[in-house]
């Protein structure tokens, strides 16, 4: 059956890369969710970044003149923080890397954050943009010691103003690579943080698009839970990367101008 853009029921929008980047805006993006909240159409802001609280998204939208309550964020933290209340005994100590967004997450879900590797339960990795070899060391130590290592995403770099700089994913390669033990990875394009979006939003895969610049993460993401997937040329990938990538995004679009451009025109 052809897939026609107007099948989608409900979006799955990515942020670094399609909705701004850094502290810049990126084209439709106002306009896009103003259409999607004025006709009543579901929708999730899904980021791979553990950094910031869903309040703190919220207040950077409000920056950008996009106006959401923090119900409609979904971050690679809250979905961490969600997969591992259901693993870990209540209480359980956490040796965190990462920033407010992670260490909120966890102790909204009961945990405990620590920093001295002998203490450690679970050892999580999220963004820190204060990364030290202390707290890499640390987090190695409780690893060999047979912490179970999970890792809110692997996205390796992330786009800011002045071009990608290291993202996640470079921090968890290096801890992996030091104490020989791949980390479990909760965010995209692993299927969990999808399954939870989609229970948030209450839609079926079939009827959900995700948004996305990264062929890797969202894209591939998209099809593994089954979702329809659009690609968009501001961030990441480019319009060769995608062309070539098996399989590509169902659709491909400039950014959410296009995007927007496209969903107006009438239905066939």
């Amino acid at each position: 059956m052809t897939k026609t853009l107007h099948d989608v029921r409900a979006f799955l929008l990515d942020m670094d890369g399609v909705i701004y980047a850094g502290t810049e805006p990126l084209p439709g993006a106002r306009e896009f969710v103003t259409l999607l909240q004025e006709e009543g159409i579901p929708f999730l802001f899904l980021t791979n970044n553990s950094s910031r609280t869903p309040g703190q998204y919220v207040e950077k939208l409000a920056g950008l003149g996009i106006h959401v309550d923090e119900g409609r964020v979904f971050t690679s933290a809250l979905a961490t923080a969600a997969w591992l209340r259901k693993r870990a005994p209540e209480g359980a100590a956490v040796l965190t890397i990462g920033e407010r967004g992670i260490r909120e997450a966890l102790l909204e879900q009961g945990f405990r954050l620590v920093d001295d590797h002998a203490a450690a339960d679970y050892v999580v990795v999220g963004f820190d943009s204060q990364f030290t070899y202390a707290k890499a060391k640390e987090a190695v130590f409780a690893i060999r010691r047979g912490a179970p290592f999970i890792a809110t995403n692997t996205d390796v770099t992330l786009p800011t103003e002045e071009g990608l700089a290291p993202g996640a994913g470079s921090i968890v390669a290096m801890i992996e690579t030091a104490a020989g033990v791949k980390a479990t990875v909760i965010g995209k394009p692993e299927p969990g943080i999808f399954q939870l979006a989609l229970a948030r939003l209450g839609t079926k895969p079939e009827e959900t698009a995700i948004v996305g610049d990264r062929y890797e993460t969202d894209i591939v993401g998209g099809h593994r839970a089954g979702l329809k997937t659009i690609g968009v040329l501001c961030g990441v990938t480019t319009a060769e990367q995608f062309a070539a990538a098996n399989p590509p995004p169902d659709w491909i679009f400039e950014d959410l101008a296009d995007l927007l451009k496209a969903w107006r025109r009438p239905r066939s």
